[in-house]
């Protein structure tokens, strides 16, 4: 169960790197516009239901994602179309990195993020280097609101969670990943409040480092998160106790 305290705690970390508001509005609007690429309706689309819903949780403007959504079903258009990319490699002490980028330009993309490695003395491997030590899993975050744990069980089992940790006041939900929109809707409908709904790259064998060591890591992380066409940084490694 130390997977749902690190995705806690990255997104807490991470939630501090995106503090500069267009930062965040940026992010969100880019995911919006590839989900809803070829199905703009939430109600069709379970993706795009996911998507909003984390896109309000992290404040972007009700207009905002409308005038996304009816640029995506073809009513008017920016003329940028943003596609997914997936890149890996190792950073600083041997740690596996998955780097998710939206991008209008894959060419800037690449060369950016491979920069980023070598100024903060990583290596950018090629697809499949490292994806092969990490799971794709989906992770929900969900308001606990009184509950005791056996009620707890009771909701996430029925929902067709695969396994949940009590973490602070959140009750955090693991998943597959292509079962994501599904459990979250399935919890929704049960009367839970979903705070955060998201896939995520969790090490199935996490390298150990020492103060040091995460010092050195979270400076590299830091690096690759300041490219602009970066989404997310998933890190293998836990600290030492």
């Amino acid at each position: 169960m130390a997977g749902h305290s690190k995705w806690h705690s990255i997104r807490h970390k991470k939630a501090a790197n995106d503090a500069k508001r267009g930062k965040v509005l940026t992010k969100h609007a880019k995911l919006l516009a590839v989900i809803a690429r070829n199905d703009a309706n939430p109600e069709t689309n379970a993706s795009l239901r996911v998507a909003i819903a984390n896109a309000k949780a992290d404040g972007v403007p009700k207009d905002n994602i409308e005038r996304i959504l009816k640029k995506a079903s073809g009513e008017g258009s920016d003329g940028v179309v943003y596609s997914e990319q997936v890149y890996e490699g190792f950073g600083p002490e041997g740690v596996p990195v998955i780097i998710t980028s939206l991008t209008d330009n894959t060419n800037r993309a690449y060369t950016d993020i491979r920069t980023a490695f070598n100024k903060g003395g990583g290596n950018l491997g090629s697809s499949g280097s490292v994806m092969f030590l990490f799971e794709h899993l989906g992770v929900i975050a969900v308001s606990r609101e009184q509950r005791a744990e056996d009620q707890v069980f009771e909701l996430v089992m029925e929902a067709g969670g695969e396994d949940f940790e009590m973490v602070d006041d959140l009750i955090v939900v693991t998943t597959k990943f292509t079962e994501l929109g599904a459990v979250r809707d399935a919890l929704e409908a049960a009367g839970a409040k979903v705070e955060k709904a998201e896939p995520v790259y969790q090490a199935k064998d996490p390298v150990q480092l020492g103060y040091s060591g995460i010092e050195k890591l979270e400076a590299f992380i830091a690096k690759l998160e300041e490219v602009d066409d970066v989404d997310e940084v998933f890190a293998g490694y836990v600290g030492c106790e």
